[in-house]
């Protein structure tokens, strides 16, 4: 009889144990939001003669004129811990962009400073920039470069490209289609760990940069 009692507990222990897996694991996926509704620009501020909304799409730029001086659509709130995950394509000859994250706008500037996941290239002597990571308007060089034969074969040019960044205090991480591009500690305590989101349109030739699906996670 002890022996059944001891049984019947144990399956009830179990039931419940897996019944708070499942309810743990609803509301971890529950957590993410989306930040962008496909409709508008709702949470988001910027020069909106360069941005729009089409097929929704977040478009930036234009593949007919020059892009006069780098110009940012920012998120109205802040941000600390998070991943974030979108998808992001860019076309044209000027192929360069970016996510800022854990950045601030910069008084009477269009600019941000702050942390930016890089996109496009290549550029110079920085080759390919996808999934690296650089210091926009404040330390302004890159602190972390994606692995140039890796990243080469990662990305989908003229295509859409799989971003997620995760930032947890002060590692930070990023991957393109799956590969991870680029795992950073900051070490300057000094440095904000929390700050608007911001998607670049980067000034020179004819470009248009185009995000979909974008979604946050807090941490």
């Amino acid at each position: 009889m002890k022996v059944k009692l001891i049984l019947a507990l144990l399956l009830v222990s179990l039931v419940f144990y897996l019944s708070g897996c499942s309810w743990m694991h609803m509301t971890k996926a529950d957590a993410a939001e989306s930040l962008f509704d496909g409709k508008s620009f709702s949470g988001w501020e910027g020069d909106m003669n360069w941005f729009r909304v089409e097929d929704g799409c977040i478009v930036a730029g234009s593949l007919e004129k020059e892009i006069p001086y780098n110009m940012f659509l920012c998120s109205t709130e802040e941000y600390g811990d998070f991943e974030l995950k979108l998808e992001a394509k860019i076309l044209g000859p000027g192929d360069n962009s970016g996510i800022q994250f854990r950045s601030r706008r910069i008084a009477d500037s269009p600019a941000v400073s702050g942390y930016q996941a890089d996109m496009g290239g290549p550029i110079g002597d920085f080759g390919v920039v996808w999934g690296s990571i650089y210091d926009e308007d404040r330390r302004n060089k890159m602190l972390v470069t994606a692995n140039q034969e890796e990243i080469k074969k990662t990305v989908k040019i003229n295509d859409w490209n799989d971003m997620v960044l995760r930032c947890k205090g002060n590692h930070i991480q990023v991957w393109v289609n799956g590969y991870q591009s680029a795992d950073y500690i900051e070490e300057d305590d000094t440095i904000s760990k929390s700050g608007i989101f911001g998607f670049q349109l980067h000034a020179g030739a004819p470009t248009e940069v185009w995000i979909r699906n974008i979604t946050l996670t807090k941490l």
